[in-house]
């Protein structure tokens, strides 16, 4: 992969990052609109430690990181959505469990392993400039997974974040959509550990999202925008990081806090989202004409009855 790009991306090893950041940029966000919405900002977070468990584990056995970091984050993010949806602990607490114990597990099998060195270091902070072709290949497929099913549900999944009740009452599969949210989380986690690492993706799951929803007037104006957003700091943080020779993951995100902060700045208040009174008309007859809402951050909420 060599194509005749300007600079900074003329060289091979920039267009497979501008690849890898284009994706996880375009991808991330758009889980993070429904996680924000749903006032589970830090899921990201948590859910990134215990893929942090899982790369320990890889490299444990001698399997590829990749595959046991994605077992590990769909495993931890279920049992997440699992502990919170059962009452068996807030969601706070569920987080904070997988949080510190997936940090934990994951150095205990690295020491075990006898691999704390810049490899492991690449999947905590990213090392975007070494992605290889494979890698390339192997995120851009857990990105169109990503992108397909939000294409598929969001509307389903934004009927169960404004009033989960009304929702099961339209006769919608709350506790499915609820995993299936979880498990998105969990491969948009894998799949940035490449760019920015378990411990930074989550900020490009949040920070576009928050400056997204100072300017955007319905849910799906404001997944567009954050996409967008992601997008830009990823470029614009690859050509930094090569001029002045910065962490690349790093830049990418102080990139993205720089947007939201300049959003914060100058765009208007965030309000905090109403949900919707009496019952849901399901999904499948909801429509988003994507005219401007008032309420800032407030998606489009799904109609209602009665």
């Amino acid at each position: 992969m060599n194509l005749p790009l300007p600079w900074p991306f003329e060289r091979e090893y920039m267009q497979l990052a501008l690849v890898a950041g284009l994706v996880v940029g375009a991808c991330a966000p758009l889980i993070g609109t429904f996680l924000v919405q749903k006032r589970m900002s830090l899921m990201g977070d948590g859910v990134g430690h215990v893929a942090f468990a899982g790369v320990s584990a890889g490299l444990l056995v001698g399997v590829w990181p990749i595959w046991t970091a994605l077992v590990a984050a769909v495993g931890g993010a279920v049992a997440i959505e699992w502990l919170r949806s059962r009452g068996r602990a807030s969601g706070d607490l569920a987080l904070a469990l997988f949080f510190y114990s997936g940090i934990a597990g994951g150095v205990v099998m690295t020491g075990l392993a006898g691999s704390l060195d810049s490899g492991t270091l690449s999947y905590l902070f990213g090392a975007i400039l070494t992605v290889t072709g494979g890698d390339a290949v192997t995120i851009a497929v857990l990105g169109a997974v990503i992108a397909g099913l939000v294409v598929l549900c969001w509307r389903a999944l934004l009927a169960v974040i404004l009033d989960d009740e009304a929702a099961r009452v339209a006769g919608l599969p709350v506790d499915r959509l609820n995993l299936v949210l979880a498990a998105l989380t969990a491969v948009t986690v894998v799949a940035g550990m490449r760019v920015v690492g378990v411990l930074l993706v989550a900020a490009l799951m949040v920070l576009p999202v928050g400056a997204a929803q100072r300017v955007a007037r319905s849910f799906r104006q404001t997944m567009v925008v954050a996409s967008t957003i992601g997008v830009t700091s990823a470029v614009v943080g690859l050509a930094a990081a090569r001029q002045w020779a910065l962490a690349p993951g790093a830049t990418v995100v102080l990139v993205a806090a720089a947007v939201f902060v300049a959003a914060a700045v100058v765009g208007r208040p965030a309000r905090q989202p109403a949900g919707p009174v009496g019952s849901v008309v399901p999904p499948s007859s909801t429509q988003d004409d994507g005219h401007e809402r008032p309420g800032g951050l407030t998606p489009a909420a799904p109609e209602v009855q009665g």
